[in-house]
């Protein structure tokens, strides 16, 4: 395998065997095969083990297929922890963080590459989604966007010699890519939209809690959306010389 050219997908897992299948499934049909999977199990109580020793069943196979790893952990220690986990492991140059929930169209590993080795500047690609039914364009990589709140979604292909030293804040509980991309900023690191639906995220997700601003401004009695306003003052906190428009050294 060309590890110049691998990218490592890294799925944290917790307690979602059931949307699992559908998130490998279109792992495994994509057109582009130089890849790893990596699941880190986040403590899990459901019966994930089985589904991924389906998966890995060498007489349901192909030559060509990609293995699918599995780094069992038995403490919950949530997502980022998880995902920096996986990305110890990793051994590609491209990494693709990626939970249960994802479900990724054929060609979405191809094109991500395709576009990121074009745009050398780019230290990230990330496209536009469907969220269930609806869907989120997302749009060109806005600088000044991305300081007022999450815009760009955990699943994108990132350069891994790109990717933070300490990798995600496991301090944060919640909008940790938004964490993530605001950190990568800071290092003068920056995306590149690819304005084509690329996956659909399943509702119902328990490994990001990701969910769409509008619910925000239309349930603002919720306990997840108090947590949310918590999470956006700690996060602007953090990073708050980026975000009073102070010069970053380069």
């Amino acid at each position: 395998m060309r590890y110049a050219s691998m990218i490592s997908i890294i799925i944290p897992i917790y307690n979602q065997a059931d949307k699992l299948p559908k998130c490998l499934d279109s792992i495994l049909n994509q057109t582009y095969k130089n890849y790893e999977v990596i699941i880190v199990n986040d403590g899990s109580t459901d019966n994930v083990n089985e589904v991924i020793k389906k998966f890995n069943d060498v007489g349901s196979r192909t030559p060509d297929t990609p293995d699918i790893l599995y780094a069992l952990r038995v403490m919950r220690k949530g997502a980022p922890s998880a995902r920096n986990y996986g990305f110890k492991k990793s051994q590609g140059n491209y990494i693709l963080f990626c939970d249960a929930d994802i479900i990724l169209k054929p060609t979405t590993l191809e094109i991500m590459l395709k576009t990121l080795n074009k745009h050398q500047e780019a230290s990230y690609v990330y496209s536009s989604f469907l969220w269930g039914w609806k869907l989120f364009k997302v749009g060109e990589f806005n600088p000044e966007k991305l300081k007022t709140g999450p815009c760009i979604h955990t699943t994108a292909l990132i350069r891994k010699e790109h990717f933070p030293k300490f990798g995600w804040d496991e301090s944060i509980k919640k909008l940790q890519d938004w964490d993530l991309w605001l950190t990568m900023l800071e290092q003068n690191r920056i995306g590149h939209w690819i304005d084509q639906v690329l996956f659909t995220a399943q509702p119902g997700g328990t490994i990001s809690n990701w969910l769409p601003s509008f619910v925000y401004r239309l349930f603002p009695f919720l306990p997840s959306v108090k947590k949310y306003k918590k999470a956006v003052e700690i996060i602007k906190e953090k990073h708050k010389i980026l975000m009073s428009g102070v010069a970053l050294p380069t």
